[in-house]
C-alpha cells in the first residue's frame, strides 16, 4: 500500500479491508484477524488498526464484540440516512420511473471548461456516463443526465447497460462504502440548440440544472451528477417548519 498526500493511514487500511469483505476474502460470518495480527499485516499502531475497524462498523460491514473479536455481518438492505431536511431516496425519487438511456460511457480527463461546470478538479480522470430519461408513457425525454463517476470506482460502468435506476447504490454494493452525504445544487441555465433538439423543445428554453455530489464516509467524492431539466418537465417542492425555542417543530403560521 503506498500512502497518498493528505490520507490518512486508516482510511487506506479500512479500503483494503473493505475491499477484501466485499471480494469474499473474509465472507459473511467470518472473523477479521485480531488487532495484532493487523497491526502486524499492515505496520502500523493498534490506534491505526481500531480506526479502520471504526470505520468498517460505520459502514455496517463488521461488529466488534468482547471476547469474540470482529465478526463480517451482512450488509442491511436499505441504509438509514440521517438528514434532518430530505431524505437520499427522496432526492432520487424522479429515478425510479424513468428509464434510463445510455449514450457514451467513457473515462474522461476533465478539462478546464467541465472542471468550471462540475466543480470537478481540471485533469483528473472520471468514469462520464450520459444519457436520456424518458417517462414510460413518455416520448419526449424528461432530463439528460451525466453521470460523473470517481475512476476508483469505475469497474461499476461495466454493469450500467442494465441498469436503469440510481448508480450510487451500486457503487456501495460493489465496493462495499456508504454513501452518508448528497449536496445538491439548483441553477437556470438555457438550453443550446443541440440538447434543445434531444429534448425536444425549442432552442432558448428555460432550464433547471440539478448537480448533486455523492460522499462517502472516508470523505470521498464517488459521483457526482448533473440533470438538465426543461423547466416546464420539473418541478422541486419543498416543505418548511418553524423550530420554537424548546426544539419542538410546529407548522409555519
Amino acid at each position: 500500500m503506498t500512502a497518498t498526500a493528505g490520507d490518512h493511514r486508516y482510511l487506506q487500511v479500512a479500503r483494503t479491508l473493505r475491499k477484501e469483505i466485499v471480494d469474499g476474502v473474509y465472507p459473511v460470518g467470518s472473523h477479521l484477524p485480531t488487532e495484532h495480527e493487523l497491526c502486524e499485516r499492515f505496520a502500523v499502531s493498534r490506534y491505526t488498526i481500531r480506526e479502520a475497524l471504526r470505520r468498517l462498523r460505520e459502514d455496517n460491514l463488521v461488529e466488534s464484540r468482547p471476547r469474540a473479536g470482529t465478526l463480517v455481518v451482512p450488509r442491511p438492505s436499505t441504509n438509514s440516512y440521517a438528514q434532518d431536511v430530505v431524505s437520499i431516496d427522496d432526492l432520487l425519487a424522479f429515478a425510479q420511473g424513468a428509464r434510463f438511456a445510455i449514450e457514451t460511457n467513457s473515462m474522461v480527463t476533465v478539462d478546464d471548461a467541465l472542471a468550471a461546470r462540475t466543480g470537478l478538479t481540471s485533469g483528473s480522470e472520471w468514469l462520464a456516463v450520459t444519457g436520456y430519461r424518458r417517462a414510460d408513457d413518455a416520448t419526449a425525454p424528461i432530463c439528460r443526465t451525466e453521470y460523473f463517476i470517481n475512476r476508483s470506482f469505475a469497474a461499476v460502468g461495466r454493469l450500467l447497460q442494465r441498469h436503469s435506476g440510481p448508480i450510487f447504490p451500486l457503487i456501495e454494493d460493489l465496493f462495499g462504502v456508504s454513501i452518508v452525504e448528497v449536496h445538491q445544487e439548483i441553477s437556470a441555465v438555457v438550453l443550446d440548440t443541440g440538447l434543445a433538439a434531444r429534448l425536444q423543445i425549442a432552442a432558448g428554453t428555460a432550464a433547471l440544472q440539478m448537480q448533486r455530489s455523492y460522499t462517502t464516509s472516508d470523505g470521498e467524492i464517488a459521483q457526482v451528477t448533473v440533470n438538465t431539466h426543461p423547466s416546464s418537465r420539473f418541478r422541486h417542492a419543498m416543505t418548511m417548519r418553524r423550530v420554537n425555542p424548546s426544539g419542538l417543530s410546529r407548522d409555519a403560521s
